[in-house]
């Protein structure tokens, strides 16, 4: 289809969003305009309603009209769509231009509490970035980014969200036809380190200037009017990214695709393609079928982080300082302040999910890494495992349902022994001890699994059953939802998922 999607006019119908878009404000150079390319027949599968309200819209109606809405066929006043410019490096190799090669920025909104979002249509067609791309989405990846992005919303770790999710009534042609669809994503922002890298690989300091100053200006505005703020920002960025990994190491995320053009320097989890959630404990662990070499495994996350980082400093060091060596010095002490970051906040968030008081005792640290290597010689389940010691300490008798999660269950006595008594010396009762372990390990997660099967039904038999069921139990990860049980199992022999691919 070529016809262009309906713009409605201020009178149209009273606009459900205000758009206030300051990205497409920026110079030309920084984007393409580009309108999404109308489908055949939509339908609004999912709308994140609450989401919707959160962020000050007209959830009615976006409901109503939503087929249209979010498949780009009509246009909301406000709107100035836009494909944006970026680079990447794509496991360690330079590629200088990219693009939203599927995806158009709609505009962007100001929600109640004065935080400024993206809305952006993933599948919406063909932008100058496409390359031989057709511009598209399949289903299948439009849903899992929904599942996971919510799940991760839910788990309380920094992420964009999902607005909705529509069919497009037309098929996409990979390896197999797939039913197309679109998938509305809200962000903090879609600048990433790879943005900074377009402009870099072409010698435009002005433009990285004029982006580094946007990005204070939107995501870190106490560094506004701080002296040496380029390289503030660098230790910004940093730091925001070295608080979301830990966060991910701690409910076993794997992203699988940790270019730069997917890290967001807003600091949240973006671009969700191959990502998975870890089964059985072990930091080699890699799902994403691209990753042939294991760079993006579940282990390797915070040195690509720190990587990543580095690739940004490089970006911003004419602005750093005058004198290219003195930049690079006060550039590379903030890449090394990443690890020391990320370590502080990894001590934190294992500390809070076995159960450790503030009070750090000698012996804590090699008491964490027997763990974690108990978990890995015994092949055990990593979210139960935490989970399952959260009951144990309220309770002796939940101990051998942990020990159960074990290969050898007899293998867990001497460290749950060690554990009680490290743990008695902490000024906390039981009961509370546990209370907190069980509201930082999460009882449910998207299993790989059971997305799986319901992708599987969804675009196999247009059954969103599964879908939808999966949605509510993953909203509340930290509560036991005894219906649900099966959800929180890991795969039986024969269900596993070996393999994630990319898709939106």
């Amino acid at each position: 289809m070529n016809e262009a999607a309906t713009r409605l006019s201020p009178d149209a119908a009273q606009a459900p969003l205000a758009f206030d878009n300051s990205y497409a404000r920026l110079p030309a150079k920084f984007f393409a305009r580009v309108e999404p390319t109308p489908v055949a027949a939509p339908i609004l599968v999912k709308f994140n309603r609450p989401l919707a309200l959160e962020m000050g819209l007209d959830a009615d109606v976006l409901e109503r009209d939503g087929a249209a809405i979010f498949s780009g066929n009509r246009l909301l006043p406000g709107s100035e769509p836009i494909a944006i410019a970026y680079a990447g490096h794509q496991f360690g190799q330079f590629v200088p231009q990219l693009g939203d090669g599927r995806a158009i920025l709609l505009g962007e909104v100001v929600r109640p509490d004065g935080a400024r979002r993206d809305i952006q249509l993933k599948g919406s067609g063909q932008t100058p970035w496409s390359r031989r791309g057709d511009g598209r989405a399949a289903l299948g990846p439009v849903l899992r980014e929904y599942i996971v992005s919510e799940a991760m919303h839910a788990l309380g770790i920094p992420t964009t969200r999902a607005l909705a999710a529509v069919t497009t009534g037309q098929p996409v042609y990979r390896e197999t036809i797939l039913p197309g669809a679109i998938f509305t994503r809200v962000a903090a922002s879609h600048i990433r380190v790879g943005t900074f890298q377009y402009f870099a690989a072409r010698g435009d300091t002005e433009s990285i200037r004029i982006l580094a100053d946007y990005v204070i200006g939107r995501h870190y505005p106490e560094l506004a009017e701080a002296e040496g703020r380029y390289l503030k920002l660098v230790d910004a960025v940093a730091a925001r990214q070295a608080a979301l990994i830990a966060r991910w190491l701690g409910v076993g995320f794997i992203h699988g695709v940790m270019n730069t053009d997917n890290m967001a320097v807003s600091g949240e989890t973006i671009d969700f393609g191959p990502c998975a959630f870890m089964d059985t404990y072990d930091p080699r662990t890699v799902f994403s079928s691209i990753d042939q070499t294991g760079r993006y495994a579940y282990g390797n996350q915070p040195m690509i982080g720190q990587w990543n980082i580095a690739r940004l400093a490089e970006t911003l060091l004419p602005l750093i300082h005058e004198t290219p060596g003195e930049a690079v010095d006060l550039a590379n002490d903030a890449v090394t302040r990443f690890m020391e970051r990320f370590q502080e906040q990894w001590k934190a968030v294992i500390r809070a999910k076995l159960g450790l008081g503030e009070n750090e005792e000698d012996e804590d640290t090699d008491l964490i890494r027997a763990f974690l290597a108990l978990m890995h010689a015994q092949k055990a389940d990593f979210t139960l495992s935490f989970r399952r010691l959260s009951d144990a300490a309220a309770d002796d008798g939940a101990a051998p349902a942990f020990a159960a999660l074990l290969a050898d269950p007899q293998a867990a006595a001497p460290w749950l022994s060690r554990w009680r008594q490290r743990v008695s010396r902490d000024d906390r009762p039981a009961d509370a001890r546990a209370e907190a372990m069980r509201a930082v390990n999460p009882a449910f997660i998207p299993r790989n699994h059971k997305v799986e099967e319901a992708l599987t039904a969804a675009t196999t038999d247009g059954d969103l059953s599964l879908f939808e069921a999966l949605n509510d139990v993953l909203a509340s990860p930290y509560e036991d939802q005894p219906a649900f049980a099966a959800y929180a199992e890991p795969p039986k022999p024969g269900e596993e998922v070996l393999q994630t691919f990319c898709g939106t």
